[in-house]
């Protein structure tokens, strides 16, 4: 038989009828939900990956996630099995306790040490009787982290206070019972005891506090301390916000990039291809002051840019291609949006046909996205996350652990969605969508009360039956007071055109991770709205700023810089925009099924083309099966070095009959020029001495010239730089 610790002296003198004698702290009346809960969160027990796990908790015990259902909480410590888990007479001997101070086997070892505050604390709420609330106790209202923003040199420690603040006006310093996360590890770390260390980067994070469902935020401002007495030109308000920054956090900026840098980078990022060889040529030749503004609005003004754009968004929209049948569909949303894209539709009213869309698909083809996203659960799941940058994806089953949204919250946007009637057609697959006349209301699943559609941070709203909930919903994000709408997209797009969000993930947006340039992001926010959700103008906009013309060489100080922006990120390339970029190199053609010959892959309409092309496989084009730009994979791979290397693909391109490496290696043709035009394809610009002694040197051998121009082509594709943007 197991043999229990001895009974601690409260204990014993409750077992023996004895007087106690407490302290006026000890008498305190305690809360279940301002004293005990806070604890069991602090040593993890209602982490989800402890006792909160889904559906069954651990070991036969359950407690909701992060302490948000403090009533079911208690019903399973205190009422279930019998009481089990709670002894009044003997408060330490407790299972709860026992458990938790390892004294009896438990899994999750040691979470409470015997004599701490909270161990103390837990002992004298059982000895109280285990009390839910008294009457009168407080609610918590909010939390306060003291200091609330510092500038901290690398290297340094400072230690935060943390004040929960009751709607009875009375406080409570709870940094021991808070939790700490910094959004940037890399940058800082914070011990369970509230203090933060710098690490030896410089730049902006901030470490995000939790208590009792509500969150605070410490933002950390590292210096490098270096001189910044020479700043490029600032061009518009993003390089004034951006500069400002750097100057503060004293890291100096790369100088401007080149003409040949800039035309491959805009043209890459803008219209998804490399420039033309004639592009280049006329660019680098032309002296006109304004030169860079004029090549940026031929590059909006293309269809190439349509191509490009409707590429990130059809995959982001889920134009997924399942069934044969569903290619009526992904053909006729493609070109929807690539004509939106051209016609430089505004955002708002892009994401309006798509949201209130009725009709069948070859009528208003924007009904497709409503093929593939068919409950109210999942629309509102993808458009908060694509359109508002919000991740409401966790509360559906409990209160969101980093942000502020409940399952109401969660409830109430998905009744915006309630009233979507679907209808089957004559086309096999294929749906008439409508709107339902009824009351806009969903069920909440845990509560089972009925919610009305309300917009995040939103009173629930009354809509007639006979109006659609959906359009409620469009006027609510195009608002001009609407806190998340601008701000995403600007965001997403940044991210497109800079390598990294202002917010990272770019559809992460919350309090708990906020932006490493605020500043900037509400400016940028505040001209979209103002430009009435021109696309193209913000385009324009971020391209034609001194920090996108940034070069991405690093001076002597910003190497370290990873999120401020003070040089040009170097990218790779997307898988569709690198078999383009390799076929306009090499003057090769790839053909894809059902398409006209020609076709470029960042024209493809769905993704059904990836099974077909390995290149595309290997290069990670995505399956748009998610609205998370994290599906595209950008990460380098060894089976992408192979395959540029030694795969038949590639290799049968570089060959190919009338391609370049063949045409340049007829007679008529020399070695200075073939290898000018080279360098100019490749990275638009002319080759250097080295560069050209090299390539000429290759190519002077009178046998196997063809062979000679093969090998050269290969050379320079496989380089960093021809796979990057940079």
């Amino acid at each position: 038989m197991r043999r229990l610790p001895p009974p601690s002296l409260p204990a014993l003198c409750v077992l023996l009828a004895l007087p106690i004698s407490l302290t006026a702290a000890d008498s305190r009346p305690l809360s279940f939900v301002n004293d005990v809960v806070p604890i069991l969160t602090k040593a993890g027990c209602n982490s989800g990956a402890c006792h909160a796990k889904a559906v069954i908790g651990q070991r036969g015990f359950r407690l909701s996630l992060l302490g948000f259902e403090p009533q079911e909480d208690y019903e399973h410590i205190v009422k279930e099995a019998r009481g089990r888990r709670v002894f009044p007479p003997a408060p330490e001997q407790s299972l709860l306790l026992l458990k938790g101070a390892n004294q009896v086997p438990h899994g999750g070892g040691e979470k409470l040490t015997p004599g701490s505050e909270n161990y103390q604390t837990l002992v004298r709420w059982i000895g109280q009787g285990m009390p839910y609330q008294a009457a009168g106790q407080p609610a918590l209202a909010g939390l306060e982290v003291e200091p609330k923003r510092l500038a901290m040199k690398m290297g340094t420690t400072q230690s935060l206070r943390v004040t929960a603040r009751y709607d009875n006006g009375t406080t409570r310093d709870v940094t021991h019972l808070a939790l700490y996360e910094a959004n940037a590890p890399e940058m800082a770390e914070v011990g369970e005891s509230g203090q933060v260390k710098t690490k030896d980067l410089p730049g902006n994070v901030a470490v995000m506090v939790r208590y009792g469902g509500k969150v605070s935020v410490f933002s950390i401002s590292i210096p490098l301390g270096a001189p910044v007495d020479k700043l490029p030109p600032a061009k518009n308000f993003i390089d004034e916000l951006v500069f400002a920054n750097l100057k503060a956090i004293g890291v100096p900026p790369s100088a401007p990039c080149d003409d040949a840098t800039f035309l491959r980078r805009a043209s890459l990022d803008i219209a998804g291809r490399l420039p033309t060889l004639e592009e280049t040529q006329a660019f680098l030749a032309s002296n006109a002051p304004d030169k860079r503004e004029q090549a940026i609005e031929t590059l909006l003004a293309s269809p190439d840019y349509a191509d490009a754009f409707a590429n990130k968004w059809t995959a982001l929209l889920k134009n997924k291609r399942e069934d044969a049948a569903d290619i009526t569909a992904n053909f006729a949303f493609h070109s929807w949006v690539r004509d939106g894209m051209l016609a430089n539709k505004p955002y708002d009213e892009m994401v309006r046909q798509i949201l209130a869309a009725t009709g069948t698909i070859v009528a208003n083809p924007a009904v497709a996205w409503y093929k593939r996203v068919k409950e109210p659960n999942a629309q509102l799941e993808d458009v908060a996350q694509l359109f508002l940058g919000v991740r409401m994806q966790c509360a559906q089953c409990h209160h969101h652990p980093f942000e502020r949204w409940s399952q109401d919250d969660y409830y109430s946007m998905a009744a915006f969605f309630s009233q979507v009637g679907r209808k089957p057609t004559a086309i096999a697959g294929e749906d008439l969508i409508f709107h339902k006349r009824g009351v806009a209301q969903i069920e909440n699943k845990r509560t089972r009360a009925m919610v009305k559609p309300a917009g995040l941070g939103q009173g629930a709203q009354e809509i007639a039956p006979d109006d659609d909930p959906r359009l409620r919903l469009a006027d609510w994000m195009a608002d001009t007071s609407n806190p998340f709408f601008a701000k995403a997209l600007v965001n997403r797009y940044w991210k497109h055109f800079f390598k990294r969000g202002l917010v990272e993930p770019e559809d992460d947006l919350r309090d708990t991770n906020p932006p490493t340039n605020p500043e900037l992001l509400d400016a940028l926010a505040a001209h979209f709205v103002q430009s009435g959700f021109d696309l193209k103008e913000l385009v324009r906009t971020l391209t034609r700023s001194q920090t996108y013309q940034l070069s991405s060489v690093p001076n002597e100080h910003n190497l370290v810089d990873v999120q401020n922006f003070s040089r040009f990120y170097p990218k790779r390339m997307q898988a569709e925009v690198l078999l383009d970029a390799l076929d306009s190199f090499a003057g090769s053609k790839s053909e894809f099924a059902d398409l006209p010959p020609g076709t470029r892959a960042i024209a493809l309409p769905d993704n059904s083309y990836n099974s077909a092309s390995l290149f595309l496989k290997v290069f990670g084009r995505p399956e748009s099966a998610s609205v998370c730009e994290c599906e595209r994979a950008q990460s380098s791979s060894l089976a992408q070095s192979l395959h540029l290397m030694n795969s038949a693909e590639v290799k049968g391109k570089i060959a190919v009959a009338g391609g370049r490496a063949d045409r340049l290696s007829k007679p008529g043709v020399t070695a200075e020029a073939a290898v000018e035009e080279l360098y100019l394809a490749a990275f638009s610009r002319q080759p250097d001495a080295e560069e050209r002694r090299i390539a000429t040197a290759h190519l002077a051998s009178p046998d196997a010239r063809k062979q000679a121009f093969e090998d050269l082509v290969w050379a320079l594709l496989n380089t960093k730089e021809f796979l990057y943007n940079h």
